[in-house]
Protein backbone atom coordinates (compact mmCIF):
# COMPACT_ATOMS: atom_id res chain seq x y z
CA UNK A 1 0.00 0.00 0.00
CA UNK A 2 1.16 3.52 -0.78
CA UNK A 3 0.99 5.55 2.45
CA UNK A 4 2.64 8.78 1.29
CA UNK A 5 2.47 10.72 -1.99
CA UNK A 6 5.29 13.26 -2.36
CA UNK A 7 4.83 16.24 -4.70
CA UNK A 8 7.19 18.55 -6.50
CA UNK A 9 5.91 22.14 -6.80
CA UNK A 10 7.10 23.93 -9.97
CA UNK A 11 5.88 22.08 -13.03
CA UNK A 12 3.71 19.76 -10.91
CA UNK A 13 1.47 21.64 -8.49
CA UNK A 14 1.56 24.65 -10.81
CA UNK A 15 3.36 26.16 -13.77
CA UNK A 16 5.98 28.71 -12.67
CA UNK A 17 4.88 32.34 -13.01
CA UNK A 18 1.28 31.29 -13.78
CA UNK A 19 -1.91 31.29 -11.69
CA UNK A 20 -2.50 27.80 -10.26
CA UNK A 21 -5.47 25.66 -11.24
CA UNK A 22 -7.33 26.23 -7.97
CA UNK A 23 -10.11 23.77 -8.86
CA UNK A 24 -7.69 20.84 -9.10
CA UNK A 25 -5.75 22.02 -6.07
CA UNK A 26 -8.97 22.18 -4.04
CA UNK A 27 -9.77 18.56 -4.96
CA UNK A 28 -6.25 17.46 -4.04
CA UNK A 29 -6.57 19.24 -0.68
CA UNK A 30 -9.92 17.53 0.02
CA UNK A 31 -8.41 14.10 -0.61
CA UNK A 32 -5.44 14.91 1.62
CA UNK A 33 -7.85 15.94 4.39
CA UNK A 34 -9.72 12.63 3.99
CA UNK A 35 -6.42 10.74 4.37
CA UNK A 36 -6.58 11.48 8.10
CA UNK A 37 -9.63 9.18 8.42
CA UNK A 38 -9.36 6.82 5.44
CA UNK A 39 -6.30 4.55 5.36
CA UNK A 40 -6.57 3.85 1.62
CA UNK A 41 -5.85 7.52 0.89
CA UNK A 42 -2.16 8.37 1.26
CA UNK A 43 -1.14 11.57 2.97
CA UNK A 44 0.65 14.28 1.00
CA UNK A 45 3.90 16.13 1.47
CA UNK A 46 6.32 18.18 -0.64
CA UNK A 47 9.84 17.78 -1.97
CA UNK A 48 10.80 20.99 -3.76
CA UNK A 49 13.83 23.04 -4.64
CA UNK A 50 11.94 26.19 -3.70
CA UNK A 51 12.88 28.12 -0.54
CA UNK A 52 11.12 27.57 2.79
CA UNK A 53 8.62 30.50 2.68
CA UNK A 54 7.15 29.43 -0.66
CA UNK A 55 7.12 25.73 0.24
CA UNK A 56 5.33 26.58 3.50
CA UNK A 57 2.68 28.59 1.63
CA UNK A 58 2.02 25.74 -0.81
CA UNK A 59 1.82 23.27 2.07
CA UNK A 60 -0.87 25.50 3.57
CA UNK A 61 -2.81 25.45 0.27
CA UNK A 62 -2.97 21.66 0.44
CA UNK A 63 -3.41 21.34 4.23
CA UNK A 64 -0.12 19.42 4.49
CA UNK A 65 0.77 18.79 8.13
CA UNK A 66 3.62 16.31 7.64
CA UNK A 67 7.26 17.42 7.41
CA UNK A 68 8.19 18.65 3.93
CA UNK A 69 11.41 19.24 2.01
CA UNK A 70 12.53 22.61 0.65
CA UNK A 71 15.75 23.52 -1.18
CA UNK A 72 15.83 19.88 -2.38
CA UNK A 73 17.28 18.44 0.84
CA UNK A 74 16.22 20.47 3.88
CA UNK A 75 13.38 19.06 5.97
CA UNK A 76 10.97 21.33 7.84
CA UNK A 77 8.87 19.90 10.69
CA UNK A 78 5.72 21.79 11.72
CA UNK A 79 5.41 20.09 15.11
CA UNK A 80 9.02 20.80 16.09
CA UNK A 81 9.33 24.08 14.16
CA UNK A 82 12.76 22.85 13.11
CA UNK A 83 14.90 22.28 10.04
CA UNK A 84 16.95 19.13 9.48
CA UNK A 85 19.60 18.61 6.78
CA UNK A 86 21.95 15.82 5.84
CA UNK A 87 24.79 18.01 7.13
CA UNK A 88 23.43 17.54 10.67
CA UNK A 89 24.60 13.92 10.51
CA UNK A 90 28.15 14.79 9.50
CA UNK A 91 31.00 15.37 11.99
CA UNK A 92 31.93 18.91 12.90
CA UNK A 93 34.98 18.71 10.62
CA UNK A 94 32.85 17.44 7.72
CA UNK A 95 31.38 19.37 4.80
CA UNK A 96 30.23 22.94 5.25
CA UNK A 97 28.23 25.41 3.19
CA UNK A 98 31.36 27.45 2.36
CA UNK A 99 31.38 26.33 -1.33
CA UNK A 100 27.73 27.38 -1.71
CA UNK A 101 28.45 30.78 -0.16
CA UNK A 102 31.42 31.24 -2.51
CA UNK A 103 29.36 30.15 -5.48
CA UNK A 104 26.63 32.66 -4.66
CA UNK A 105 29.27 35.38 -4.66
CA UNK A 106 30.52 34.24 -8.08
CA UNK A 107 26.96 34.30 -9.42
CA UNK A 108 26.43 37.78 -8.01
CA UNK A 109 29.72 39.15 -9.38
CA UNK A 110 30.05 37.39 -12.72
CA UNK A 111 26.65 36.17 -13.89
CA UNK A 112 23.91 38.52 -12.71
CA UNK A 113 25.42 41.63 -14.37
CA UNK A 114 25.25 39.88 -17.75
CA UNK A 115 21.65 38.72 -17.44
CA UNK A 116 19.29 41.50 -16.29
CA UNK A 117 16.25 39.18 -16.04
CA UNK A 118 18.07 36.80 -13.69
CA UNK A 119 17.85 37.01 -9.90
CA UNK A 120 19.26 35.09 -6.95
CA UNK A 121 16.78 33.28 -4.73
CA UNK A 122 17.81 35.38 -1.76
CA UNK A 123 16.06 33.41 1.00
CA UNK A 124 17.83 30.14 0.21
CA UNK A 125 20.27 28.72 2.76
CA UNK A 126 21.77 25.59 1.17
CA UNK A 127 21.26 26.28 -2.52
CA UNK A 128 22.84 28.83 -4.85
CA UNK A 129 19.67 29.21 -6.91
CA UNK A 130 19.02 31.61 -9.78
CA UNK A 131 15.64 32.23 -11.41
CA UNK A 132 14.47 33.78 -14.68
CA UNK A 133 11.28 33.55 -16.77
CA UNK A 134 13.51 33.55 -19.88
CA UNK A 135 14.16 29.89 -20.79
CA UNK A 136 16.94 30.66 -23.26
CA UNK A 137 18.69 32.69 -20.57
CA UNK A 138 18.37 29.79 -18.11
CA UNK A 139 19.97 27.42 -20.62
CA UNK A 140 22.90 29.79 -21.22
CA UNK A 141 23.42 30.34 -17.51
CA UNK A 142 23.24 26.59 -16.84
CA UNK A 143 26.11 26.02 -19.29
CA UNK A 144 28.18 28.70 -17.54
CA UNK A 145 27.42 27.20 -14.13
CA UNK A 146 28.35 23.69 -15.27
CA UNK A 147 31.67 24.96 -16.65
CA UNK A 148 32.43 26.71 -13.35
CA UNK A 149 31.58 23.58 -11.35
CA UNK A 150 33.74 21.35 -13.54
CA UNK A 151 36.70 23.72 -13.35
CA UNK A 152 36.57 24.89 -9.73
CA UNK A 153 33.86 23.20 -7.63
CA UNK A 154 33.98 19.39 -7.95
CA UNK A 155 31.95 19.02 -4.73
CA UNK A 156 28.91 20.80 -6.19
CA UNK A 157 26.17 19.70 -8.59
CA UNK A 158 23.57 21.69 -10.52
CA UNK A 159 20.03 20.93 -11.68
CA UNK A 160 18.01 22.89 -14.21
CA UNK A 161 14.29 23.56 -14.48
CA UNK A 162 12.58 25.67 -17.11
CA UNK A 163 12.88 28.75 -14.87
CA UNK A 164 15.85 28.08 -12.57
CA UNK A 165 19.27 26.57 -11.99
CA UNK A 166 19.89 25.16 -8.51
CA UNK A 167 23.48 24.56 -7.40
CA UNK A 168 23.87 22.20 -4.43
CA UNK A 169 26.45 20.30 -2.46
CA UNK A 170 27.05 17.03 -4.32
CA UNK A 171 24.51 14.43 -3.20
CA UNK A 172 22.42 17.02 -1.37
CA UNK A 173 19.63 16.63 -3.90
CA UNK A 174 16.00 15.47 -3.90
CA UNK A 175 17.11 11.87 -3.46
CA UNK A 176 18.48 12.95 -0.09
CA UNK A 177 15.34 15.00 0.58
CA UNK A 178 13.18 11.97 -0.16
CA UNK A 179 15.31 9.94 2.27
CA UNK A 180 14.91 12.57 5.01
CA UNK A 181 11.12 12.45 4.60
CA UNK A 182 11.11 8.65 4.77
CA UNK A 183 13.20 8.64 7.95
CA UNK A 184 11.21 11.40 9.65
CA UNK A 185 7.74 9.91 9.06
CA UNK A 186 8.97 6.29 9.28
CA UNK A 187 7.53 5.23 5.93
CA UNK A 188 9.84 3.15 3.69
CA UNK A 189 10.44 3.96 0.04
CA UNK A 190 8.31 1.01 -1.11
CA UNK A 191 5.26 2.68 0.48
CA UNK A 192 5.89 6.06 -1.15
CA UNK A 193 4.94 7.61 -4.49
CA UNK A 194 6.50 10.68 -6.13
CA UNK A 195 5.66 13.02 -8.98
CA UNK A 196 8.25 15.27 -10.65
CA UNK A 197 8.91 17.02 -13.94
CA UNK A 198 12.55 18.17 -14.10
CA UNK A 199 16.02 16.67 -13.89
CA UNK A 200 16.32 17.57 -10.20
CA UNK A 201 13.42 15.18 -9.47
CA UNK A 202 15.12 12.13 -10.96
CA UNK A 203 17.01 11.01 -7.80
CA UNK A 204 13.72 10.91 -5.86
CA UNK A 205 11.73 9.35 -8.69
CA UNK A 206 14.21 6.46 -8.81
CA UNK A 207 13.68 5.74 -5.09
CA UNK A 208 9.86 5.80 -5.08
CA UNK A 209 7.73 2.67 -5.34
CA UNK A 210 5.46 4.49 -7.80
CA UNK A 211 6.88 7.33 -9.92
CA UNK A 212 4.79 9.71 -12.02
CA UNK A 213 5.51 12.49 -14.50
CA UNK A 214 3.03 15.11 -15.76
CA UNK A 215 2.78 15.48 -19.53
CA UNK A 216 4.82 18.70 -19.31
CA UNK A 217 7.83 16.85 -17.81
CA UNK A 218 11.14 16.69 -19.66
CA UNK A 219 12.01 13.53 -21.60
CA UNK A 220 14.64 12.40 -19.08
CA UNK A 221 11.98 12.29 -16.37
CA UNK A 222 9.53 10.40 -18.57
CA UNK A 223 12.14 7.65 -18.96
CA UNK A 224 12.11 6.89 -15.21
CA UNK A 225 8.45 7.67 -14.41
CA UNK A 226 5.04 6.91 -15.86
CA UNK A 227 3.82 9.81 -17.97
CA UNK A 228 0.30 11.02 -17.21
CA UNK A 229 -2.07 12.48 -19.83
CA UNK A 230 -2.39 15.80 -17.98
CA UNK A 231 -0.22 18.73 -16.94
CA UNK A 232 0.65 19.95 -13.43
CA UNK A 233 -2.11 19.77 -10.79
CA UNK A 234 -4.52 17.86 -13.06
CA UNK A 235 -1.80 15.21 -13.36
CA UNK A 236 -1.37 15.12 -9.56
CA UNK A 237 -5.11 14.70 -9.06
CA UNK A 238 -5.24 11.90 -11.64
CA UNK A 239 -2.28 10.12 -10.02
CA UNK A 240 -3.73 10.60 -6.53
CA UNK A 241 -7.04 9.04 -7.56
CA UNK A 242 -5.22 6.18 -9.26
CA UNK A 243 -3.14 5.45 -6.14
CA UNK A 244 -6.27 5.47 -3.98
CA UNK A 245 -7.97 3.03 -6.35
CA UNK A 246 -4.94 0.72 -6.35
CA UNK A 247 -4.78 0.83 -2.54
CA UNK A 248 -8.50 0.00 -2.23
CA UNK A 249 -8.20 -2.88 -4.70
CA UNK A 250 -5.05 -4.26 -3.10
CA UNK A 251 -3.13 -3.80 -6.34
CA UNK A 252 -0.06 -2.35 -4.67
Amino acid sequence: MIKLFVLDIDGCISHPFETPDWESISEIRKLNQLSKSQSEIPSLTLCTGRPLPYAEAVAQWLDIKLPFVFESAALYSWSKNSVKTILDKEPKNGRSLAPIIEFKQWLNDEILPEYPELILEFSKMMDAGVVSPNKDQINRVYDRIMDQIQQNYPDLEAHRTEISVNTLLSGNNKGTGFQLISEEVEIPFDQMAYIGDSEGDIPALKKARVAYAPSNAIDRVKKVARELPFETSKAILHAYEEIIKMNKNGEI
